[in-house]
């Protein structure tokens, strides 16, 4: 009980409160991927606008990382936390009753801001409430919950639209963030003995001087380069490429296609809370980690795009379940952050380690298109086998980035850690 200072009980409630608001996030940001044939009907799209929202939404998020930081780090989780979920839930209720394209893009761009606002916000909160110790297992915990937030935007949201419809759908969903909010007005506090917790006031300059600070560590950069490294792959193929590349790619049935994405969901939330603690059972080896995830996610790959003809489904079920291990992988790098920067420093250099992962799956997502189009006879999405071996392909280029940067990294931040022991 002595190790955690606002009780395990009070504990615990805050970060199920909170991490609810994440799910919800998840569940926003997701919400449209069983909704798309109704988005182009609703809104008279071709699929590249659809595939705007998408884009629109992870863009919003990987450039509101660094603001959202600071802003953490001035007026605590908690505020933020809150302004989140109000922007959430307004942007929800402006989908529900959209009816043009305009208006539809302009209030996922706000969905996508308030989902920027919650994740960065509950790390926060677990490192202000559970011991040292039991950190990097609630991170992980938190990011594996979330996951739950794009199950129940699947077969739950297909069966409301069935039932309710489109605008009834999106608003009911909108109400459950009313619910959350007063909820975590009631529980949440920034810290055990604070409802409130203010950082300084920083002027452009100092907050220029912070933000070079938490860069110019070594250890922040490296945490930047693992999660650059570990995300990409798992993210690009859940998010937008995994289906047809393994329908028009590796020649499998729909059915069997949905069935192998599902499985790296399951395998994200299974690794996750394994990873954790491993880490926080051995925190001088996140990086050999790393390492050695990325390697076996590399080589799956090369094998499957080795392969002549389509791979045996054997080798494609060890693929998603490898290549899922690094979506969580990515986590172990807010962990190195988190121990080599100051309290008053964590959420905006937690925010700056969170670009790296949604700044490469953006490179690969655009890029794997940009590969099929070129490498599709005559346009049009009659994508081939060739052409996703060509498009996939672009993930060496990603790799071999991360994977030297993270060798590079790694040396400089222990010989930093070295001499800062030093007396």
């Amino acid at each position: 009980m002595s190790n955690y200072p606002g009780g395990v009980a009070r504990t615990h409630l805050v970060w199920a409160v909170a991490v609810s608001v994440y799910l919800l996030a998840v569940f926003h940001r997701s919400s449209l991927a069983v909704a798309g044939l109704l988005a182009t009907e609703r809104f008279d799209i071709t699929a590249a606008q659809l595939a705007t929202f998408v884009m629109l939404q992870l863009a919003v998020y990987a450039a509101m990382q660094v603001p959202v930081g600071l802003l953490v780090d001035r007026f605590g989780s908690r505020s933020i936390l809150t302004a989140g979920v109000v922007v959430m839930s307004l942007a929800q209720t402006g989908f529900a009753f959209a009816d043009t394209y305009g208006l539809a893009l302009v209030a996922r761009l706000f969905v996508g801001m308030g989902d920027a606002l919650t994740f960065i916000c509950v790390l926060r909160l677990v490192t202000s409430w559970f011991p040292t110790r039991q950190v990097p297992l609630f991170s992980q915990l938190t990011g594996t919950v979330g996951q739950l937030g794009a199950v129940v935007a699947a077969v739950p949201m297909t069966l409301a639209f069935r039932e309710l419809g489109w605008t009834t759908t999106y608003l009911v969903s909108a109400l459950v963030g009313v619910v959350l909010l007063v909820v975590l007005l009631v529980v949440v506090r920034d810290t055990p003995d604070r409802r409130h917790l203010r950082g300084a006031s920083l002027s452009w300059r100092e907050t220029r001087a912070s933000l070079a600070a938490s860069w110019t560590h070594p250890a922040t950069r490296l945490g930047f380069w693992m999660h650059f490294v570990t995300q990409f792959s798992a993210t690009a193929l859940g998010l937008l490429w995994g289906y047809p590349f393994l329908v028009r790619g590796e020649g499998l049935s729909e059915a069997t296609a949905g069935g192998l994405l599902t499985l790296m969901v399951l395998v994200m939330m299974v690794a996750g809370p394994t990873l954790g603690w491993l880490v926080g059972t051995f925190p001088y080896h996140r990086s050999t980690m790393v390492l050695g995830i990325v390697g076996a996610i590399v080589l799956l790959w090369t094998v499957v795009l080795a392969w002549p003809g389509d791979a045996p489904l054997p080798l494609l079920v060890l693929l998603v379940v490898v290549t899922g291990v690094g979506g969580p992988a990515s986590m172990i790098g807010f962990d190195v952050a988190r121990t080599a920067n100051p309290v008053e420093r964590l959420a905006s250099a937690t925010g700056l380690v969170n670009q790296g992962g949604f700044i490469a799956t953006l490179s690969l997502v655009i890029g794997i298109g940009l590969v099929l189009d070129w490498r599709t006879p005559g346009g049009g999405s009659g994508y081939t086998a060739d052409a996703f071996r060509w498009a996939m392909s672009l993930q060496y280029v990603l790799w071999t980035l991360g994977l030297t940067q993270v060798w590079r990294l790694r040396r400089t931040a222990r010989a930093h850690a070295a001499a800062a022991a030093t007396p």
